[in-house]
Formats: C-alpha cells, structure tokens, sequence
C-alpha cells in the first residue's frame, strides 16, 4: 500500500472510531440538554462537513503534500535551519504547527471577511461531536492556502503533519462532544489540551465568551496570551450566535449560503444591545 493512501487509512479510522465512541458518550453523559433533535442535528453537520471535505481533499492532495517534500528537500523553514533528531523535529512541528492554528483561529473571529465562513460552525443552538465536522468549505479551502503559509515557515515534514492532524482531528472531536466529565479529571486534563466545558465556552452566545478560548488543541496558547476562560458555568452557557438563533434559519441551504449573505449584527440580542457579561476571577478555574 502506498504510503499517502495508507495515511488517508489511518485518519479516517481515526476520525470515524473517535466519532463513533463520542456518540455513544454523549447518550450516555451529556453535558448540556439538546436544543434541537440529534439525528436532524447530525445529518445536517455531517453533510456540510461532507461537502468541505470534499472541497479540502481536491485542494490538498496536489499543494500540501508536494509542498511538504519541496520544503525538506530544499531545506526550507525554522527546522531545517539546523539538523534535528527525526522525533524531535516531529514534536517541535507538532508545537509550531498548533501553536500558528491558534493564530488561524483568532484571525477567523477578528477579520470580518474569515468570519463570514467561521460563523456557519458557530451558528449553530447545540454543540456536540458532529459540530466538529460543520465547517464551511470556503473555510476549507482557505485553511488550504494557511496551511500552505504554516508548512514553508516551519518547515514540517510529511509525517509531522500528518502526525499533527490525526491528534488535532481526535482532539477536535472530543472537544466538542456533548460529554460531561467528572470535573477533577476536566480541571486537570485542560491544563494541557482543550476540553469539552472549556470549548463550551468559545461557543457561547456572549461576545465576552466566544471571544476566548481559541486553541484546538494544546490548552497551552491561551494561557500563554491570556485568552482563557474557565469560570463561567455550564448552566449560564447557551450556545450560538444571538442573530441565528431562529431554527428555521439553520437550514443546510441557508448554512451553505451564509457567507454569500448580507452579513448581520451577529452578537447584538433582540434589544440590538451587545451580548456580554462579567466574568468571575479567577477565569483561569474551571467550573462545573
């Protein structure tokens, strides 16, 4: 088998095994009651992110992988400014390249242009495994172009992005499953990677919640830039966009078109007042 095939293989065993037991999870211990009906839910997320991977998989086969061999063979980047151990090239491109996702993800909220595209995969009034996969193919096919830009600066190999996207599409789906862990194993856990209350809470409908918490992996970049916010209670946590929360409006044609639409004041309520509040210190403690 070849290797780029037994790679496509290996991810999306990877993908639909970490899906499939957040599923079962999610029936079992969820952390919030549903808004709308799951299979409903799913079929729609499943679809959009269907349409976008279809979209991302036509972009990258013939630019990230060619770039990746061009990038090592001519010694392009920050790692191949000097010789490295293959494992330890493989962590620091895992580091660099989460870390430059982290930026990726923070321009998606602050450049209003991004924001047309990343708004479908906030807009939604749950949050479960399935919105892990409803991202919007323009999105897709941006991230295409940044990707691109984040393999010539570090210099990452084939294998360690590859090795970097399995994690992140694990990591992705398990944050945002609907799950409730028992709160000592989440406090210690999201001193390291992302959980599911602490991504809850980027999905709020306050302004002053979705504005935090922007890392997809490690937790460590938003302690880093002093962007995490733990304290806010699951209980006061309502998840979407205040302009979107009409379900008729979340239909798949309509999610599909929203970037192509006249653009609203997305984080204003009923009264055109910002939605925003106060956050208890310290915001870097979980609560339950």
């Amino acid at each position: 088998m070849q290797a780029p095939r037994f790679a496509e293989a290996v991810t999306a065993l990877v993908i639909a095994g970490v899906f499939g037991v957040m599923l079962i999870f999610e029936r079992i211990r969820p952390l919030r009651p549903a808004v709308e009906p799951k299979l409903r839910r799913i079929v729609r997320n499943l679809t959009t992110g269907g349409i976008s991977v279809a979209v991302a998989t036509l972009l990258q086969a013939p630019i990230l992988t060619p770039l990746c061999r061009w990038v090592a063979e001519h010694r392009i980047g920050l790692l191949n400014l000097t010789p490295l151990p293959a494992s330890i090239q493989v962590i620091l491109a895992v580091l660099l390249l989460d870390y430059t996702l982290w930026v990726w993800h923070w321009a998606n909220h602050r450049v209003a242009f991004l924001w047309r595209f990343h708004l479908v995969h906030h807009a939604g009034r749950d949050l479960d495994s399935s919105t892990a996969l409803r991202f919007h193919f323009g999105e897709h096919a941006l991230s295409v172009i940044y990707r691109a830009a984040q393999i010539v600066i570090i210099g990452a190999s084939p294998l360690s992005l590859w090795v970097w996207m399995v994690i992140l599409f694990a990591s992705i789906l398990f944050h945002h499953a609907n799950i409730e862990l028992p709160i000592a194993w989440e406090r210690r856990l999201v001193r390291v990677i992302v959980t599911p209350r602490m991504h809850g809470i980027h999905h709020s409908d306050q302004f002053s919640e979705t504005d935090s918490n922007w890392s997809s992996l490690l937790s460590w970049w938003d302690y880093l830039h002093g962007t995490i916010l733990l304290s806010v209670r699951q209980a006061d946590v309502v998840i979407g966009v205040p302009a979107y929360h009409v379900a008729g409006e979340l239909t798949l044609g309509r999610i599909l078109t929203i970037p192509f639409r006249g653009q609203r004041r997305d984080w204003q309520g009923q009264d055109g007042i910002l939605q925003t509040r106060a956050h208890p210190d310290p915001r870097s403690v979980l609560a339950e």
